[in-house]
């Protein structure tokens, strides 16, 4: 039974630091490609950033230069380390699979969803 586990995250000023963790079970984590993706209220669940087993990443342009995704595969977790936060990145921020080919990188899942952690940025 695939298991994810987001936690990290809070409310903070804009312009601070949140680093959130994802903690999977009942997949080959070591395998996968794997994803960070955030949904705010009203909009469709977005890819912000993606690592392959190998640790190549991939990050969308309203990200990229602010977040660092990475993993440690002995303890099957995946990270997100977010800089320069602003009010836009408030959203539920969850992780699940990520298909890489290429240069292009796909949403995808592993059948479920965890429950996401809430990251709100306001002054």
């Amino acid at each position: 039974q695939v298991q994810l586990v987001e936690s990290g995250g809070g409310l903070v000023q804009p312009g601070g630091s949140l680093r959130l963790s994802c903690a999977a079970s009942g997949i080959i984590f070591r395998a996968s490609d794997m994803g960070w993706y955030r949904q705010a209220p009203g909009k469709q669940r977005e890819l912000v950033a993606g690592i392959t087993p190998g640790g190549s990443t991939n990050y969308a342009d309203s990200v990229k230069g602010r977040f660092t995704i990475s993993r440690d595969n002995a303890k099957n977790t995946v990270y997100l380390q977010m800089n320069s936060l602003k009010p836009e990145d408030t959203a539920g921020y969850y992780c699940n699979r990520a298909i890489n080919i290429g240069s292009t990188w796909l949403g995808a899942d592993f059948g479920s969803w965890g429950q996401g952690t809430q990251v709100t940025v306001s002054s």
